[in-house]
This record gives C-alpha cells, sequence and structure tokens, in this order.
C-alpha cells in the first residue's frame, strides 16, 4: 500500500522547497519529512487530458509503478509528481521507466 500525501499544505510544502527532476513525461519534487515512511502525491491535470477516466489511469500506472519500486526507496520522504501532456498515450513500461529515471536522478534510492 502506498503511503499518500493528502493535505493542500503538505503538497505546497513539497512543491515550493523540494528538489526536482522532470523528464519528457513527468515530474518529482521531493522533500525530507518527519515520517517514517516514504509519502506520494500524484498530479494530474486537466490539461492532461478533460477525461476524467484518462487522468485516474495514468494515476493507477504511477501508483502501480511506485508501489513496484517502494521496497527500494528511501525512507523519510515526501514527493509529489507531476504530469506532463506527453504522458498520455504511453504504456506503462515507459511510465516506469520515467519514474526509476527521475527516482536515480534525485538520489532517492537506499
Amino acid at each position: 500500500m502506498l503511503n499518500k500525501l493528502t493535505k493542500k499544505k503538505e503538497f505546497e510544502k513539497v512543491y515550493k522547497n523540494g528538489k526536482s527532476s522532470f523528464n519528457q513525461l513527468l515530474g518529482i519534487k521531493t522533500i525530507q519529512s518527519q515520517n517514517k515512511k516514504a509519502r506520494f502525491g500524484i498530479i494530474v491535470s486537466t490539461k492532461i487530458s478533460k477525461k476524467a477516466v484518462e487522468r485516474n489511469k495514468i494515476k493507477r500506472q504511477i501508483r502501480a509503478a511506485l508501489e513496484k519500486e517502494q521496497e527500494k526507496i528511501k525512507e523519510n520522504i515526501d514527493c509529489v509528481i507531476i504530469t506532463r501532456p506527453e504522458i498520455i498515450n504511453k504504456n506503462y513500461k515507459e511510465i516506469e521507466n520515467s519514474i526509476y529515471k527521475n527516482l536515480k536522478r534525485l538520489n532517492l534510492y537506499k
């Protein structure tokens, strides 16, 4: 089970103060936290797709990729994942690869 960022203030804190890594499909902003586990928030705006079905599919794919990598990711971090419009027609493997590269670039693996 993936731990989620839920409150607007948590998102804003990470967004303003976090280190970031972006590529063609998505970006990750991260900050150290007081929690014992890593927490993630996913942003898929209506600019990506007007259809909620497509936005939710992208969120599910990102969540699945993060759950797969969760054991390898450092603890005590909060991450916000921001999607870009290019993500709309990509398959799961491309999204997973993009997340892996960004996490590696930010040194978030144990």
